[in-house]
C-alpha cells in the first residue's frame, strides 16, 4: 500500500484526502462559478497533486519524484474537483435558469417539461 500510496495510509488520509481535497472541491467550485469548462480540472489537479507529492517529501521525507502515487493522488483531486464542480453547477443552473431547469440531485439537474 505504501507503494501505491507513496506515504502511509494515515498521511494520505490526512494530508491528499484532507487538506488537499478540500482544496481540490475549492478548485471544482472555483472553476465552476466562473462558468469554464470541467477540462480545466485536470491541469490544476495535477498541480495540486505536484504541491502533495512536495509536503510528502519534505514533511515526512518520502520520495519526490515517484510516478505512481503522483498518478494516484492525481487521480484523486481530480474525483475530488469534479464532485464540487459538479455539485456547484448542478446548483448554478437551477438558480441561473429557473425556467428552463430544475435540480434533481446533488450532480445534476434537468429540464422542465
Amino acid at each position: 500500500m505504501h507503494d501505491l500510496l507513496g506515504a502511509s495510509i494515515w498521511v494520505f488520509l490526512g494530508l491528499t484526502v484532507i487538506l488537499f481535497g478540500a482544496a481540490a472541491w475549492m478548485m471544482g467550485q472555483a472553476l465552476a462559478l466562473t462558468w469554464r469548462s470541467s477540462w480545466h480540472l485536470v491541469p490544476y489537479a495535477a498541480l495540486l497533486a505536484a504541491s502533495d507529492r512536495f509536503l510528502n517529501f519534505s514533511l515526512f521525507g518520502e520520495a519526490l519524484l515517484s510516478v505512481t502515487p503522483f498518478f494516484v493522488v492525481w487521480g484523486v483531486l481530480t474525483a475530488i474537483a469534479m464532485f464540487g464542480f459538479r455539485a456547484t453547477r448542478a446548483g448554478q443552473m437551477a438558480a441561473q435558469y429557473p425556467w428552463l431547469f430544475e435540480r434533481t440531485g446533488p450532480l445534476s439537474w434537468r429540464a422542465k417539461s
